[in-house]
C-alpha cells in the first residue's frame, strides 16, 4: 500500500514536471496575474511560489501578489493587473462576493480568470476554477471523527466542539457541509453533544481563518464549558490554521484529561501542524499537494492562451449565483502519523530537517 501511494505522489510530480516543461515557450512571454489573499497562512506562500515557479517554467511572465487579507489592496492589485497587460488572472480571493467590479473591467477587456480553489461568486467573468473536492474533505475529517469514536458501532455519548474557516469563503461552507453530513447524526441522537450549543455554520465560523481568532472561541468555550475538567472528546476544525487556535487554547486552559487529548482535525499540513500531529496535538490533517494544483492552474493558462478547452471533472457542482463554473477538483488525501513521511517527505513536499 505504502509503495502504491508514493507511486502515485511521484506520478503526480512527474506529470507536473512534463506540464511544465512541454508548455515552456508556448505562451511567448504573455502576463498572467496571481492575486493571492495573504502571507499570514503558510499554504499561501507555498500556493503562490509554486503557481509562480510552474508558470515561469512554461514561459510566462508573471506578476504575483498577496494583499494581506484586505479586499480593497485585493481589488486594488486585480485593477494594476488588468491595466498593466496581463491575459490573464488566476485569483485565490479574500472573499468571494467582492470582485464583481474589478472582474466585470476584466471581462470587458478580454481578460480571462480562473478562480484558484477559492470559488469567486457572482460574476460571469470566471472562465474555470481549479481547486480540490472541498466536500470531500469535509467527510474525510467526519469520517475520521466517527471511526475514532467507535460512533457506528453506538459508543457515546462524547463531547465535541465544531470549527470552520471564514463565512465569506465559499469552500468553508463545503467542509463544514462534508464533516457534518456525517456527524449531524450522531449530534441529534446524543451521541456527540456540543456544550457549547453552537453548531449552525455562522456560530462556528473563523472570520479571516485566523489562529488568533480561533483560539479566542475556543479560550471562551474551555472557560464556559470545559473549566471544571469536564472531558472534551473531539474538535472538528475545517483547517491547520483553526486547529492551531484550538489546541493553542486546550495547551493554556484546558484542565481535562490530558494524556486522553481531544481528537482535532485540520487541512493542509502546515509544518507547525504536522510538529503537532507527531507531538500529539493534532490527530489528523489533510494533504492537499499544492504543486498539482498549480499544475492543473498552468494547464488552464495553457488552453485559454491557445484557444481551447482546459479539461474538468465538475461542471453542475460550482455554481456562483451567475453561472456554474467548469471545474477541475484535485483529490485531497488523509494524513496522520502513519503516513506523513510518505506523503511529506518522501513526495519532496518537505525536508525531514522543516518537520523537526
Amino acid at each position: 500500500m505504502k509503495k502504491k501511494l508514493l507511486s502515485i505522489i511521484l506520478a503526480c510530480a512527474m506529470a507536473v514536471t512534463m506540464l511544465t516543461g512541454c508548455s515552456a515557450g508556448g505562451s511567448g512571454g504573455t502576463k498572467v496575474g496571481v492575486a493571492m489573499p495573504t502571507k499570514d497562512l503558510q499554504r499561501w506562500n507555498q500556493d503562490g511560489s509554486n503557481m509562480e515557479k510552474q508558470l515561469k517554467d512554461a514561459g510566462y511572465a508573471v506578476d504575483l501578489q498577496y494583499a494581506s487579507n484586505d479586499i480593497a489592496t485585493q481589488v486594488s492589485q486585480i485593477e494594476n493587473m488588468i491595466n498593466s497587460g496581463c491575459k490573464v488572472l488566476v485569483i485565490a480571493s479574500i472573499e468571494g462576493d467582492s470582485l464583481g467590479t474589478v472582474l466585470a473591467q476584466a471581462k470587458e477587456k478580454g481578460v480571462k480568470v480562473i478562480a484558484y480553489d477559492r470559488l469567486i461568486m457572482n460574476s460571469d467573468a470566471v472562465t474555470y476554477y481549479a481547486t480540490f473536492d472541498n466536500y470531500m474533505v469535509g467527510t474525510k475529517q467526519g469520517e475520521y471523527i466517527e471511526e475514532q469514536l467507535g460512533l457506528k458501532d453506538g459508543k457515546g455519548p462524547f463531547n465535541i466542539e465544531l470549527i470552520t474557516g471564514d463565512p465569506g469563503d465559499n469552500n468553508a461552507r463545503f467542509f463544514f457541509g462534508g464533516a457534518m453530513d456525517i456527524l449531524q447524526k450522531y449530534i441529534d441522537n446524543g451521541q456527540l453533544v456540543v456544550k457549547s450549543g453552537q453548531v449552525k455554520f455562522d456560530e462556528v465560523a473563523t472570520q479571516g481563518w485566523s489562529t488568533e481568532n480561533a483560539q479566542n472561541r475556543f479560550d471562551a468555550i474551555i472557560a464556559a464549558n470545559y473549566a471544571d475538567g469536564t472531558q472534551l472528546d473531539a474538535v472538528l476544525a475545517s483547517n491547520d490554521s483553526t486547529a492551531m487556535g484550538v489546541t493553542n487554547a486546550l495547551v493554556a486552559n484546558y484542565e481535562g484529561n490530558h494524556s486522553n487529548w481531544p481528537i482535532i482535525t485540520g487541512q493542509d499540513c502546515d509544518v507547525a501542524n504536522v510538529k503537532n500531529m507527531l507531538a500529539g496535538k493534532q490527530a489528523m490533517s489533510i494533504f492537499k499537494d499544492t504543486r498539482t494544483l498549480a499544475a492543473k492552474t498552468v494547464e488552464m493558462v495553457d488552453a485559454i492562451m491557445k484557444g481551447k478547452e482546459a479539461p474538468v471533472n465538475d461542471t453542475k457542482t460550482y455554481n456562483n449565483g451567475v453561472i456554474t463554473v467548469p471545474s477541475f477538483l484535485c483529490e485531497p488525501v488523509f494524513a496522520d502519523v502513519n503516513n506523513y513521511k510518505e506523503l511529506l517527505i518522501d513526495s519532496g513536499y518537505y525536508t525531514e530537517d522543516q518537520l523537526k
